[in-house]
């Protein structure tokens, strides 16, 4: 599911604006929609969500719904919000990309920690949409100032790595079939607290929003909640109390790396929302503590990189493999374990 904000106010209820656009999954099954919106909205409850379906604030497809309106594969869902609507027009902004490959069809961006993917939730400047709606401004699909153009997939803000870009419908549909298909692949680099007893494996449990905190996602073993999310993973250096692992997405939820290594003791080392910017591994010594502490000043974010990507050429059918080299402070934060470890 694609979230964002725009400024668009065409169907918008009297005296309200477009607050969020939701693009509901390919394979979503049939919910009543205020349940859809509880679980995927932040800072909403479900009852916030009930009343904005009654004062008519919620449309499918431009159409008002009632709460038991079970939500079908590819709708559109507009939430609107009543009040002073702020500048949230997404405009063209000419922001330096790190391209690591352009042809007419497709190109792959390799993302900065920091920049926020999307439009939307208080981000709308500076985010890679506002970019690409500059570098690709005589591009038709970007002219329009949607607020996904070509994006068949995402990272998150303080998650570095490769995104691919469609430069037609053609295209990203073709992105978008290959990522829900699960012919493209994903390999991340993550750092995570703690030593692993084996080689690789495999993470297996249901994803979805944690009640008890919105911006936040939980494992639900029982799949009571949630849809199915699995990360394989395997070790590629031992460091005393952490270990950087390459992980491949089988499904691409939501902080799906975050909440999966958090789920069994090791959250990736610097996540704030998931507990690994405490340090909870380790010796008791000044020494020590000083040393960790400095650690997380160096890369002051979750430890995650988006290193590889491979897909099929959405024209050629060629297959290819991009590769973008860890961060700067991504890569400090290596050596500096490594000083310790030595």
């Amino acid at each position: 599911m694609e979230e964002a904000s725009e400024l668009s106010v065409d169907s918008a209820p009297e005296g309200c604006y477009l607050h969020t656009e939701l693009v509901v999954d390919a394979g979503q099954a049939a919910i009543r929609i205020d349940r859809f919106l509880a679980a995927r909205l932040e800072n909403a409850s479900r009852t916030f969500v009930q009343r904005a379906i009654e004062a008519g604030w919620v449309q499918v497809n431009g159409t008002p719904v009632k709460a038991s309106y079970n939500v079908k594969p590819g709708e559109l869902i507009d939430v609107y919000q009543s009040g002073r609507q702020y500048d949230t027009k997404i405009e063209p902004e000419d922001i330096p990309l790190d391209i690591v490959h352009e042809d007419d069809d497709l190109l792959i961006v390799n993302k900065p920690a920091g920049m926020v993917v999307h439009p939307g939730h208080g981000h709308f400047h500076g985010t890679l949409v506002n970019a690409l709606l500059y570098y690709l401004k005589e591009n038709p699909l970007f002219a329009e100032g949607g607020i996904r153009p070509g994006l068949a997939h995402r990272i998150d803000k303080d998650t570095s790595g490769l995104i691919a870009i469609g430069k037609s419908e053609r295209t990203l549909r073709n992105l978008s079939s290959q990522f829900l298909s699960k012919s493209a692949h994903r390999e991340y680099l993550a750092l995570a607290w703690g030593g692993f007893t084996t080689d690789e494996g495999t993470i297996e449990g249901n994803l979805g929003r944690d009640p008890s905190n919105r911006q936040r996602m939980k494992i639900f073993p029982d799949g009571s909640q949630g849809k199915p999310a699995i990360t394989h993973w395997r070790v590629e250096e031992r460091f005393c109390y952490l270990t950087l692992l390459r992980c491949e997405l089988e499904t691409g939820r939501m902080h799906q790396i975050r909440a999966h290594m958090q789920w069994i003791n090791h959250p990736l080392f610097g996540d704030a929302r998931y507990g690994g910017d405490q340090i909870i591994r380790g010796v008791e010594t000044p020494e020590y503590r000083q040393f960790a502490q400095c650690a997380l000043a160096i890369c002051p974010r979750q430890a995650l990189h988006a290193e590889k990507l491979h897909l099929r050429h959405p024209a050629s059918g060629q297959e290819m493999e991009f590769y973008a080299p860890p961060p700067a402070d991504f890569s400090q934060l290596l050596d500096y374990w490594r000083g310790w470890k030595s």
